[in-house]
């Protein structure tokens, strides 16, 4: 067993939850006229009404086919089944989600304090003039770091037809001046991206990039002067090496996403009533969700720390609200002391 395994069970054991997988035998689920029937492991119709409740509880998309379900109640994965795209969906326990958000979380602090790092090597990087695999990935986590992209990956790319940072190709970027490129890509679960970069110098270097021969937009350079195109392995490598810590790019986008929450609080009216403040909640989070390309859930559980929200639900930033709304324009520098501060608390 290795450690990431090790590590998963301990986890489990914490939260009061086993390990389970779709690869064991379990429940089954049978269309019966507008409704359906389950089944348990020999096949036959679970008449139980504990059991029953418990797999109703999970509210299991109807458009699902080849449902298997957990027969355990505290099993990890609850539920698998294939989507109208043939995409196989998952279904996990409430105290493993709470925990792996948790986890994603905690990681924030010190994604934040290891920034500065990071921001010296990219900005380093990019001035080298041979587009080698560290200028690249400069380059492309610069992009990640404006555009809040996903890195994306060749399965996704071969099964779903969807693309991230790494696997764009070039007809899904248009130069439109010195200053600014288009994308427009189908992001992951099918969500169209469409982003305008309005950054001379980097524009610039991607264009560089572009023209090196191949489909494939991030391609490099190696020692031999061979091509290769960049993957979101390299990526992650380059983030660690450069951090001196376990960071990944789903950190970066999540980072992102915290400081898109807190920087679209300031443009919103202070609330006067509870049920106001709940409306711009929603509002807040709808915004960080077009932005990312995820759904408003998603966004929540995942990509906007909960203190962020239970700070403005409980009027804890209305007065750092205040006083910026009080000047001409937000810096980046002023969003960013705050979510360290939240971070800390």
């Amino acid at each position: 067993m290795d450690t990431k395994q090790e590590t998963l069970l301990e986890e489990l054991a914490e939260s009061g939850l086993r390990y389970s997988s779709s690869q064991e035998k379990g429940y089954s689920r049978k269309a019966k006229g507008d409704s359906f029937i389950y089944l348990d492991k020999q096949g036959r119709p679970i008449k139980n009404k504990q059991i029953l409740s418990r797999i109703r509880s999970l509210v299991l998309p109807p458009a699902w086919r080849e449902v298997w379900i957990c027969a355990s109640p505290n099993g990890h994965l609850q539920a698998t089944g294939l989507d109208l795209n043939n995409r196989k969906q998952y279904k996990y326990h409430p105290k493993w989600m709470a925990l792996r958000s948790e986890k994603k979380f905690s990681d924030l602090f010190i994604f934040g304090n290891k920034l500065p790092l990071l921001k010296k090597r990219v900005s380093k990087d990019l001035r080298k003039k041979k587009l080698s695999c560290d200028k690249v990935c400069a380059l492309a986590i610069a992009i990640m770091d404006k555009t809040s992209f996903r890195t994306g990956n060749k399965y996704y790319e071969k099964n779903y037809g969807s693309y991230g940072l790494t696997t764009l190709r070039n007809k899904h970027i248009q130069q439109i001046s010195a200053n600014k490129i288009f994308f427009k890509f189908v992001g992951k679960k099918g969500v169209a991206q469409q982003c305008y970069l309005r950054e001379k110098g980097l524009v610039k270097a991607l264009a560089k990039v572009k023209d090196i021969p191949g489909q494939v937009l991030f391609q490099y350079y190696d020692e031999e002067g061979n091509i290769r195109p960049l993957d979101s392995g390299t990526i992650n490598e380059y983030l660690k090496e450069a951090m001196l810590a376990e960071v990944s790019c789903k950190t970066f986008r999540t980072w992102n996403g915290c400081l898109l929450a807190l920087s679209y609080m300031v443009t919103l009216p202070l609330p006067l009533h509870a049920t106001e403040r709940k409306k711009n909640t929603i509002h807040i989070i709808d915004h960080v969700a077009q932005e990312l390309g995820n759904t408003r859930t998603v966004t929540r559980n995942y990509y906007i720390h909960p203190k962020i929200l239970a700070a403005y639900e409980d009027s804890s930033l209305d007065k750092w609200i205040t006083t910026l709304q009080r000047k001409p324009q937000v810096d980046e520098k002023t969003v960013l002391n705050r979510l360290m501060k939240l971070l800390r608390e």
